[in-house]
């Protein structure tokens, strides 16, 4: 059960955001939904020699996705140019049935345009993530080749970059590039990931609302209240060390500062200090001897960034471990993630941990955000 609980914080956040979307303030009536099947055709990224031989063709990804426009009484809203919320179902042909097989995948997305004016052509960006069912993943007896995935359940995740390109009222196109990212964060073993870079096409359908639409007044109950502010996390997670082993846990407590330069961006720099069974066992093969004081953690600072789409951030972070006896790992640490920030101060998130692009494990976490000096 442990490996569903991500995944259901995940959509929880979104169907609370998209419950929010949809509040009346004001309105009469909600804009069209979008019916959006598209196509996606590339090729898997190797991003480890050892995975050559698991490449046997060029993959696809054939998907639906069934969205809603942002209604614009909200504050996040047109600060993200109305952005579209929606669901995505996708399914994935790696082109090696036998070894690699299929994968089946389901998540919200959000599609944010980059300019403010709603013109025929419109780039986009693009933010999914989600679950992933591969209904190949290694095992020792049957699949042994499968260095790639451990697991057949696993994360989702996915960035495009792509245009709407209006046909007429009700029909438009949409070229675009792909990177569409399923792993299980080590959570089982083999995790090396699979990659695949596409070119996109997709059709999207306009299904107008029979309802009028009015706007009263814009709700900015997510505006940040100080430019500045602290926030405070623990966290857990757990991984693997070898195949069929038990689960190693992970323990964080971090301290970040954030600088809120509009509602939409923060950047920020910080320190995290990091408990890992893993490490421990590294530590003691290295010195033949347990950790004892100072020597059990490890401590990286760090810098950050975050987009904010109304109460959900996605964090991009960088650290560099400035504390730690031996390096299994690396000195380089980096993080993403989603986080829910609540009216009370409380925060909700989830994180990935990589080592130069290696997952290391999933983080659940909770925290609390203190503003220095809000504002009048």
């Amino acid at each position: 059960m442990k490996m569903y609980g991500k995944y259901a914080l995940i959509l929880l956040i979104f169907l609370v955001q998209l419950n929010q979307s949809k509040a009346q303030n004001g309105l009469t009536g909600n804009p069209d939904w979008v019916i959006k099947p598209a196509f996606n055709y590339g090729f898997i990224l190797e991003h480890r020699n050892t995975l050559g031989r698991l490449v046997k063709g060029y993959p696809y990804i054939a998907e639906i996705n069934i969205g809603k426009p942002a209604a614009g009484h909200k504050l996040w809203h047109c600060e993200n140019n109305l952005p579209e919320l929606g669901i995505n179902a996708s399914f994935i042909d790696f082109k090696n049935p036998a070894q690699l097989g299929y994968a089946f995948c389901l998540a919200p997305y959000a599609e944010i345009p980059l300019n403010s004016e709603n013109k025929r052509s419109r780039v986009i960006m693009r933010l999914c993530w989600g679950i992933a069912y591969l209904n190949k993943c290694f095992d020792v007896k049957t699949n042994p080749k499968n260095i790639a995935i451990g697991s057949h359940i696993n994360s989702f995740v996915q960035f495009r970059w792509l245009w709407h390109l209006k046909i007429n009222e009700h029909l438009r196109f949409e070229p675009g590039f792909s990177f569409s990212h399923a792993s299980n964060a080590r959570a089982a073993i083999p995790n090396l990931g699979l990659n695949v870079v596409s070119l996109h096409a997709g059709l999207n359908y306009n299904i107008p609302s029979k309802r009028s639409f009015s706007q009263d007044r814009v709700d900015s109950m997510c505006r940040a209240m100080a430019r500045n502010e602290i926030l405070v996390t623990t966290a857990f997670g757990y991984n693997q060390r070898e195949v069929d082993e038990t689960h190693l846990y992970c323990g964080l407590l971090s301290a970040e500062y954030h600088y809120n330069k509009r509602n939409t961006h923060k950047f920020g720099f910080g320190t995290d200090v990091f408990v890992d069974q893993n490490y421990l066992m590294d530590y003691k093969k290295e010195f033949n001897k347990s950790a004892e004081g100072l020597d059990n953690v490890r401590i990286s600072a760090k810098v950050c960034y975050s987009y904010n789409i109304g109460r959900i951030s996605l964090p991009i972070e960088v650290g560099y471990y400035v504390i730690q006896k031996t390096v299994p790992d690396g000195m380089i640490v980096s993080r993403i993630g989603v986080k829910y920030y609540t009216s009370s101060g409380l925060v909700c998130s989830v994180g990935l941990r990589t080592h130069f692009a290696v997952a290391y494990d999933f983080e659940y976490g909770i925290g609390y955000r203190f503003y220095l000096k809000k504002k009048g």
